[in-house]
């Protein structure tokens, strides 16, 4: 078993996320319940019961996917091991040998990549995995590509990665 350096998993925890998924569901049980159980149609032009059960499922939906997503962080020896359940069932690996260099700094998620997830930055040499939060390990790859990996514990992974690269280095 490889030694672990560090290991983080994060879930979208944001206040505003929930309110708006709350929000929404809240408008789907107010057309619910008067519509169907109340028999007032909801809107000019209502559309039929059946529809209003199914529009259900998108809120039911929405909720169980932000409880399920997840970002793995996950450093050892062989590298940094990251991916975002349950959309990649295996692991990627930036392996020591490919890193440049690295750096723990504060970034602005949606000005550099667009928002939060599996982003692709402003330039096609640039690409990030967030979660939430302002802070990330950027790569600097030996291919000329760059690499954030979203963190909420930025000093524990910036001594994880010193580990990994000193090891690389023969220290």
């Amino acid at each position: 078993m490889t030694k672990v350096y560090y290991k983080e998993e994060q879930k979208f925890n944001q206040f505003w996320i929930w309110l708006l998924v709350i929000f929404l569901t809240g408008i789907w049980l107010w057309q619910l319940i008067q519509q169907v159980f109340m028999g007032i149609p909801f809107g000019n032009n209502p559309t039929p019961d059946y529809v209003v059960w199914l529009i259900g499922l998108f809120p039911l939906l929405v909720i169980a996917l932000f409880r399920l997503l997840t970002l793995e962080t996950v450093i050892n020896k062989e590298g940094v091991h990251y991916r975002f359940r349950p959309f990649q069932r295996k692991a990627r690996v930036i392996k020591p040998e490919d890193i440049a260099s690295f750096e723990v700094k504060r970034y602005k998620p949606l000005k550099e990549y667009g928002g939060w997830g599996i982003r692709t930055g402003f330039g096609k040499k640039s690409s990030a995995y967030n979660v939430s939060g302002n802070q990330g390990a950027l790569f600097h790859l030996k291919n000329g590509k760059r690499f954030m990996l979203g963190t909420q514990n930025p000093a524990s992974i910036r001594s994880a990665l010193e580990k990994l690269t000193r090891r690389e280095e023969g220290f």
